[in-house]
C-alpha cells in the first residue's frame, strides 16, 4: 500500500497532464457543437427530442438488465488502458482515449446545453455529472498510471538505462488498476440505479420543449 502511494505521488506531473488533456478535449468537444451545420443539429435536436419523448413515456430498460451493460462498457476502457500501458507504442493510444473521454463528455453536455438551455444543464447534471465525478478521475488516475508505467518500459528497455527488475512496478499498476476497477464495478451501480431515477425526474421539463 505504501508502494503505490509513494508511485501515485511520483506521478502527479503525469496526472497533471492527463487532467490538462482532457480538459482540452472537453472544450473541443464543446466547440464541435458550434461547428455543426443547421441541418446537423436539426437532426440531433429531433433525435434528442425523440429520446426524451420515449423516456417519458415508456422509461429506461430495468436497471438488473443495464447494469452489466454499463459496468461492461466502463471496465472496457480500464482494460484498454491498462493494455495499453504494457507496451510502449501503446503511449499515444493512451493519451487519445483521454482525449476522446473528453470530447464526448464536451459534446453531451454543450449539445443539452445548446438545445435545451438551462433544462439541457440541469439534465446534464443528473445524467453526465454524477457517476462521472468518479469515472473521470478513476480514468486519469489508470492513464497516469499506464504513462508512467510505460515510460519506465522506454527508458528500462528501449534507452538502455539502469535495467531493474520490472515485476514490483507491474505488479502495483496492476494493483492499482484492479482497485480502480473495483470503484468503477459500484459506480456502474449507481449509473444503473440510480441516475435514470434521476433522469426521470428531469425529462418532462425537456419533453415540454420538444
Amino acid at each position: 500500500m505504501r508502494g503505490l502511494r509513494l508511485m501515485m505521488k511520483e506521478q502527479t506531473p503525469l496526472y497533471i497532464f492527463v487532467a490538462v488533456l482532457f480538459l482540452v478535449g472537453v472544450v473541443f468537444g464543446a466547440l464541435i457543437v458550434s461547428a455543426l451545420t443547421l441541418d446537423q443539429q436539426q437532426e440531433l435536436g429531433d433525435y434528442l427530442g425523440n429520446f426524451f419523448v420515449t423516456v417519458d413515456q415508456q422509461g429506461l430498460p430495468a436497471a438488473p438488465d443495464s447494469y452489466w451493460e454499463i459496468a461492461v462498457l466502463n471496465l472496457k476502457w480500464i482494460g484498454l488502458v491498462w493494455i495499453l500501458g504494457l507496451s510502449v507504442i501503446g503511449l499515444p493510444g493512451i493519451l487519445i482515449l483521454d482525449f476522446l473521454k473528453g470530447v464526448l463528455i464536451g459534446f453531451t453536455v454543450g449539445t443539452l446545453v445548446s438545445e435545451y438551455s438551462w433544462h439541457g444543464m440541469l439534465f446534464a447534471l443528473v445524467s453526465v455529472a454524477p457517476h462521472n465525478l468518479v469515472l473521470i478521475p478513476v480514468l486519469l488516475v489508470c492513464s497516469a498510471a499506464a504513462i508512467g508505467f510505460s515510460l519506465q518500459m522506454i527508458r528500462s528497455r528501449v534507452l538502455g538505462q539502469r535495467r531493474s527488475p520490472v515485476s514490483r512496478p507491474f505488479a502495483m499498476y496492476t494493483m492499482l488498476s484492479l482497485g480502480m476497477a473495483v470503484l468503477v464495478l459500484g459506480v456502474s451501480g449507481f449509473e444503473a440505479w440510480v441516475t435514470p431515477s434521476m433522469m426521470r425526474w428531469v425529462t418532462p421539463m425537456l419533453v415540454n420543449n420538444v
